[in-house]
């Protein structure tokens, strides 16, 4: 089984704000997006396994959305405690629950982005922590987030992937962000999207295809039966060469369209899912 996931980041903001939302009326954005899909999660639902991730706005409409059909819908991160009988009763202003996201719909969570990790190590700089304790806090957490998230019931797909600086201790820094990221958790519940970050954006070299290689291989010698999807961008460009990599089960999709209206589209969507899964 393939896994096709679907990051769709803070791409509900309209072009006159600065955004690349040309889909729908913002308010309806969740729904439009879900339900504009859902025939692919349909059309595949033999050989893969589908899910989106928006933004808590969003997440009511994208539920109603992709309603019975087998897209799954997630959030795009959970707060590390929550609600519980006997317990706290649901004081967490500003954060973003397991149960909360659980109970309108949710079946995922996306933990551990690289936006994810940027923010936090950013918030946890302000402290002058040496960057080796921030790194490994930012690993404790992103642990306490995957068993919140399990905790609801949510399956979860961790992110991990190093930075350009990283790149020479490759091999110990995505060790590192696995078992520590992973630790405690209910692996069966659990897909990996590997990100390397270092390759990530305009201008940037892609990963080629004997690294992706190698850091899937090992990654699942870290975690046997964990599935590894690519999670650095799965579109047009890349399909078929991902296809092509058999420890590779799957990829993460963000924007479809890189030059002139960027932004989201839902059949650019599906013709990216069609070259990878018929490649």
């Amino acid at each position: 089984m393939k896994h096709i996931f679907l990051n769709l980041k803070r791409f509900d903001v309209t072009p006159e704000r600065g955004g690349v939302n040309r889909l729908a009326e913002p308010a309806r954005w969740g729904e439009a997006v879900a339900s504009s899909i859902k025939g692919v999660a349909e059309k595949y639902a033999d050989v893969a396994e589908f899910a989106a991730f928006l933004p808590e706005a969003h997440l009511v409409g994208a539920c109603a959305g992709a309603e019975g059909s087998p897209l799954g819908i997630g959030c795009q991160g959970v707060h590390v405690a929550d609600t519980a009988p006997g317990g706290n009763f649901g004081a967490f202003t500003t954060l973003r629950t397991g149960n909360s996201v659980a109970q309108l719909g949710c079946t995922w969570a996306l933990i551990g982005h690289c936006e994810e990790r940027m923010n936090l190590r950013a918030i946890m700089g302000e402290t002058g922590a040496d960057p080796a304790e921030v790194e490994a806090a930012v690993s404790r957490i992103l642990s306490r987030e995957v068993r919140a998230a399990q905790a609801a019931g949510l399956k979860v797909l961790f992110c991990m992937g190093e930075r350009e600086e990283e790149v020479d201790d490759w091999e110990a820094v995505l060790t590192a962000q696995v078992t520590q990221g992973l630790e405690g958790a209910d692996l069966s519940g659990v897909r990996i999207a590997y990100e390397p970050v270092w390759s990530i954006g305009p201008g940037k070299t892609p990963a080629d295809a004997p690294y992706i290689t190698k850091v899937a291989r090992l990654i699942k010698s870290v975690v046997p039966g964990v599935d590894v999807v690519y999670g650095g961008g799965l579109k047009s460009d890349n399909a078929e060469m991902l296809a092509g990599i058999p420890e590779i089960d799957g990829g993460l999709i963000a924007l479809t369209r890189f030059t002139g209206e960027i932004g989201f589209y839902p059949e650019e969507y599906a013709e990216i899912v069609d070259l990878y899964l018929n490649a």
